[in-house]
């Protein structure tokens, strides 16, 4: 039996044609949009309805999961001092409602989570979609703004350099410092969304 799989992709400030060539290169045939708010003024192009326009004429299904797996959820016991807490939100009845519709999808199509982030550890698709997703057996891709796949595992090893804990431990497991790391970098990058 093979594996599931998934990809993940930030829109960033490409243009729909960008975004939609990246799609079409690996594969895909549906969008699950983890935006908590899919609109943007700096980026209308990728504002809900023109991008769904876009995908249909592409022929890649469109679904929005931004109540279910978004980054800044309006339930408020997932916040504390005003800053998301992650753990908290996979905890949540609705987070695992839209973890359960991304593996349905992903049985018969070729899923990509889409966000706004262009690096993949800026964004919650990662350290929380992703990390659920991986932890249920499902092998996740992070598809670069270059066009290269990166693994889930490999991503993390990088996440591990970038907050100095790369070198092995003896007294921990790679799974523990990567925990560690995760707690990091999530606090980093919901302490700068909260600024914004």
């Amino acid at each position: 039996m093979t594996r599931a799989a998934v990809l993940t992709i930030g829109h960033s400030n490409h243009s729909q044609e960008v975004l939609l060539a990246l799609l079409a290169r690996h594969g895909v045939t549906a969008v699950c949009d983890v935006r908590s708010s899919p609109y943007s003024r700096r980026h209308p192009q990728f504002n809900r309805e023109r991008l769904r326009e876009a995908l249909d004429r592409h022929g890649i299904a469109y679904h929005f999961l931004g109540r279910e797996l978004g980054g800044r959820p309006s339930d408020p016991a997932c916040y504390e001092n005003g800053q998301v807490r992650y753990r908290r939100v996979a905890g949540t009845e609705l987070f695992e409602t839209g973890i359960e519709q991304v593996m349905r999808e992903a049985a018969s199509h070729r899923v990509a989570l889409l966000c706004a982030e262009r690096e993949p550890l800026a964004c919650h698709r990662t350290l929380l979609v992703s990390r659920a997703l991986e932890a249920r057996g499902v092998q996740v891709n992070h598809i670069h703004a270059d066009g290269r796949l990166e693994p889930h595992e490999d991503a993390m090893t990088r996440l591990l350099g970038m907050v100095g804990l790369a070198e092995p431990d003896m007294f921990r497991t790679r799974e523990e410092r990567i925990e560690e790391a995760r707690a990091r970098w999530e606090e980093r990058i919901t302490t700068k969304a909260l600024k914004k």
